[in-house]
């Protein structure tokens, strides 16, 4: 194989992996609606409730 393709899958398969190990780090929702808040534990927007 020539040094070219080599670089070239490396150039495409790296930023493949990188953003499939940062997806896995955590997932969020861009925002909820008023009154909800965001559940890390049940990955969804929840009642918020306030004491």
């Amino acid at each position: 194989m020539s040094i070219k393709v080599i670089l070239t899958a490396i150039a495409l398969i790296l930023p493949a992996g990188v953003a499939l190990a940062c997806s896995q780090h955590s997932q969020q929702t861009q925002s909820c609606s008023v009154g909800t808040i965001w559940d890390a534990e049940e990955q969804k927007c929840t009642k918020q409730i306030s004491g």
